[in-house]
């Protein structure tokens, strides 16, 4: 019985690790039947979609447009983990360990929904509707670290070989959602055709009220000076370390497990510094110039 309940759990965690492809970009293999479901989504007019890479500040995105969302109420901010406030959209539609199955989309509007899809992978309803989309974007090497360490601590993707050995995948594009350069080339592209409010990391991590106070614009939402400040307060990275609806370390430790990294880590640009070596940092402007040429899209790898 124990050899039989071991397979199971193995064959779960090779499911887990399954990946297939959707327009050449890496998808989990669960979406494979539901694909299609995905696609036909149907947006209202007054959704708001979070849409960003991987490890690119998500969810302290998430907990400012939920605090935005509820007025800069605390409580209602803290209903729930993140992932049930603002569920991912591709999460509708596959089950989710530990976070329940079948989300509820059915809440009051106006929502707020995230996802890490492409431009042009997007449901066609949400640019029918065109509704209100905020892109956030971080610098690819600070990107990069995060997601090693993601990978590192969750269940669900497979543990990398070494550091050098991601960040070649992560060069090349052989990591979840795909190529880091294309997702953000297509969605800086796509900014001058529809509503999408491109924000950079950087610059939330850099002035945050000045970057809360254009997503309030943006949105086309008023807030007091106090309620701005309870929200620039709740959602600053040491509040959120502590909390456990943002930290995500109410999931249990089988999909999160916090002993070999946290969640939410250190937050900061230039942490890549730290995990770059001369040569490896060489290779990666080297690699960056070529994929990058061409667009007017920068970063700042460092505040």
């Amino acid at each position: 019985m124990a050899q039989t309940e071991n397979t199971h759990q193995l064959d779960r965690k090779m499911l887990q690790f399954s990946m297939m492809e959707v327009d050449g970009i890496l998808m989990p293999q669960a979406f494979e039947g539901v694909w299609e479901r995905i696609c036909n989504f149907q947006a209202r007019p007054d959704d708001t979609f979070l849409v960003s890479y991987p490890k690119s500040g998500t969810m302290w995105m998430v907990e400012i447009l939920d605090m935005i969302h509820n007025d800069g109420d605390v409580v209602k901010c803290r209903r729930a983990t993140s992932i049930l406030r603002v569920p991912f959209l591709e999460s509708k539609f596959i089950n989710m360990e530990g976070a329940g199955s079948g989300l509820d989309f059915a809440t009051t509007s106006p929502r707020v929904l995230v996802t890490h899809l492409r431009a042009h992978l997007l449901p066609r309803s949400i640019w029918e509707q065109n509704c209100k989309i905020i892109y956030v974007a971080r610098n690819a090497k600070d990107c990069l670290v995060s997601y090693y360490h993601f990978h590192r601590m969750t269940s669900f993707l497979p543990t990398p070989a070494s550091w050098e050995d991601f960040c070649e995948d992560f060069m090349s594009g052989k990591l979840l959602y795909g190529s880091w350069y294309d997702h953000v080339k297509g969605w800086w592209e796509a900014k001058d055709k529809h509503r999408i409010f491109f924000l950079f990391y950087e610059d939330l991590k850099k002035n945050p009220r000045q970057e809360i106070c254009k997503i309030l614009k943006f949105l086309g939402k008023t807030l007091s000076e106090d309620t701005i400040d309870k929200i620039l307060h709740h959602t600053s990275f040491d509040v959120m370390k502590e909390n456990p609806m943002a930290n995500q370390t109410a999931f249990p430790p089988n999909i999160f497990n916090h002993t070999i990294s946290p969640f939410l880590r250190k937050g900061m640009p230039g942490d890549w510094k730290n995990h770059f070596t001369v040569a490896m940092n060489e290779k990666f402007d080297e690699h960056y110039k070529k994929k990058m040429a061409g667009t007017t899209l920068t970063f700042h790898t460092e505040l």
